[in-house]
């Protein structure tokens, strides 16, 4: 295939922890599904940033409890059934990437591959276009291309790329000496003012075939275990499901160690377009626009005489005063109040929570489903209240509970509800009851989401108590 006919074709790494940008992020709705810097989540502004530029549809690689709500997200703004392959468990990049590369050979004698964390940020769009087209000669030429971000400050929480000597006039392509660790602060401090080294942006451009025999060059092991559970292929709706035992037996490994810090053939372009990994309510307090007073304010906060505060009120009123250099972050059963410069330690407060057994540390009051999502409002002694969302035209599974009852009353939008024998239609301000041990269901035939509260009473009433009997989403 000629370097002309090979199509650009993103690919979208949408997995991540969600430990950093806690409480506000977490693990069970990571940070690239939050609108953190406008109306569309990082997820939907990272598939915006390359949309124009993309030649063939987007690869995304996702972890399988995160589905629902990726196919969810791009659906919302207009990208249908897009290929998303699923990881049945994580194994870092060097195997995500692998998939995706042999899934790009399948559909295609070649693609070249634009790969992206999906919990980004980019400020300047035409910086970003420039840097791609830059790279995409360098990559149809047979090297393994990365993207480098000139230092704007000694930063000690991203890995350094060295280039072999300064980088050629023009945002050309350099050749890259070495990968390096996190720094200490005094190394950093030497990296930026070497003018040699460049952040480690995490973004790569490169032929599929390209990366696949390197892999197999220096980790055949994961090379091999990716083909064998590719081999296992299969689409389940929106999913590409690989074998779940041969992606198992994958080796874990980045694709800086796998491939990128051995291979001969690594190029870097500098790439000068505003760009952040998020990687702390720091950096959000640097990429926000920010008052006279160096305050960045999102939701309903009042700060009185408060100086270079990061604050998100994301539910209730959120008052402040007489704070400085300081992030203030509200949710409805959370709330952080940190030094700016400490936050990369709120990864402590989390694995405190997770030591501790607290659903805090990995899930939001509200939980959403691929049918919505619900909203734990109140909870005592053998009983729970919930507000549960459905959206048009979606339904949960037809289901029974061994140990709760239930009484749903719709506050807007109409049920179709599945009471035993009985399919009957609520409307507004109705209501009915869910006996225990009663098969049922609960669907949305309208063209607005449906609205309703859930009070449960029983003996038990955790989520395991659910036996499917039907269910639209293979779970």
């Amino acid at each position: 295939m000629s370097s002309a006919e090979v199509k650009l074709r993103p690919v979208l790494l949408a997995g991540g922890s969600g430990t950093r940008l806690w409480p506000l992020s977490r693990e069970n709705y990571p940070k690239q599904f939050l609108p953190l810097m406008g109306e569309a989540s990082v997820l939907q502004a990272t598939w915006q940033r390359v949309g124009g530029l993309a030649e063939a549809g987007p690869i995304l690689v996702a972890n399988e409890e995160h589905r629902f709500m990726v196919a969810e997200q791009l659906r919302r703004i207009g990208l249908q059934h897009p290929g998303i392959l699923l990881e049945p468990a994580g194994r870092n990049t060097a195997p995500a990437i692998a998939l995706a590369a042999l899934y790009a050979l399948a559909e295609a004698d070649d693609a070249l591959l634009l790969v992206l964390p999906s919990d980004h940020a980019v400020t300047d769009q035409a910086a970003f276009d420039r840097a791609v087209g830059r790279a995409r000669g360098a990559a149809l030429a047979g090297s393994l291309v990365t993207f480098g971000v000139a230092p704007a400050y000694p930063e000690t929480g991203y890995g350094y790329i060295r280039t072999a000597g300064p980088a050629p006039a023009g945002g050309a392509p350099a050749a890259v000496e070495a990968f390096v660790e996190k720094p200490d602060a005094e190394t950093a401090e030497r990296y930026v003012a070497s003018g040699r080294y460049y952040w480690n942006s995490g973004m790569f451009m490169f032929r599929a075939s390209r990366y696949l025999q390197a892999l197999a060059q220096y980790r055949p092991d994961i090379d091999e275990a990716c083909r064998a559970a590719m081999a296992g292929l299969r689409r389940d709706g929106d999913f590409l499901r690989v074998d779940e035992a041969a992606f198992a037996a994958c080796p874990a490994d980045s694709i800086d160690y796998a491939v990128m810090e051995r291979d001969p053939g690594v190029a870097m372009v500098p790439l000068d377009a505003g760009w952040s990994d998020i990687g702390s309510w720091a950096s959000l307090w640097q990429l926000a626009e920010r008052d006279a007073q160096g305050n960045a304010l999102r939701g309903d906060v009042l700060a009185e005489s408060c100086r270079n505060v990061y604050a998100y009120g994301s539910h209730r009123l959120v008052a402040l005063l007489g704070l400085e250099d300081t992030v203030v972050v509200e949710t409805p059963d959370a709330v952080l109040v940190a030094a700016r410069d400490r936050v990369q330690d709120v990864r402590r407060i989390v694995a405190s929570l997770n030591e501790a057994g607290r659903a805090e540390a990995c899930a939001h009051r509200q939980v959403y489903r691929p049918w919505g999502s619900y909203d734990a409002i109140d909870a005592g002694p053998r009983f729970q209240v919930k507000r549960i969302t459905v959206a048009p035209g979606a339904s949960l599974s037809m289901q029974m509970h061994h140990h709760r009852a239930e009484h749903w009353i719709v506050v807007v939008g109409t049920a179709r509800v599945t009471r035993g024998d009985e399919v009957f239609l609520l409307t507004e301000n109705q209501s009915t009851y869910i006996p225990l041990g009663t098969r049922h269901r609960l669907e949305n035939p309208g063209a607005i989401p449906l609205e309703l509260i859930e009070v449960q009473s029983g003996a038990y009433l955790g989520e395991d108590d659910i036996v499917r009997f039907e269910d639209s989403y293979g779970r």
